[in-house]
């Protein structure tokens, strides 16, 4: 990544495992858009109920050229999310997929530029 990636805990103690976890998968990304200026993560637990464990909550914000992914994971949607390596490990496959989608979107937008490339060619 051109920029240094961005880690940041809410209502939580900061945690080595968790951080060098998300440095990890965020590594990944590199694989599939080779242009990311800035990846900021945000790891909160939001709820602090007595009778519950914590649910956390991951967002994952992505900065390209002309475009900004983001994903975010809520943990009243997934009650998993009181393992905070499963609501990270949903952000990541959430973040991964649509950065899939723009590499996808961005090749098909340079085949078609090479197809009519080839035909102008052909016809000179």
């Amino acid at each position: 990544m051109q920029l240094p990636l961005e880690i940041s805990f809410r209502n939580m103690e900061p945690s080595e495992a968790v951080e060098a976890n998300v440095r990890e998968k965020a590594g990944k990304f590199e694989r599939f858009a080779k242009q990311i200026t800035r990846c900021r993560i945000i790891i909160e637990a939001p709820h602090k109920h007595k009778h519950k464990g914590h649910l956390y909550n991951v967002t994952i914000d992505v900065a390209l050229p002309g475009e900004e992914i983001v994903a975010s994971r809520h943990p009243d949607k997934h009650h998993a999310h009181e393992d905070i390596y499963v609501a990270i490990r949903d952000a990541f496959d959430a973040t991964q997929r649509q950065l899939e989608n723009y590499t996808g979107k961005r090749r098909a937008k340079l085949k078609v530029r090479e197809e009519i490339h080839y035909e102008d060619i052909a016809e000179v």
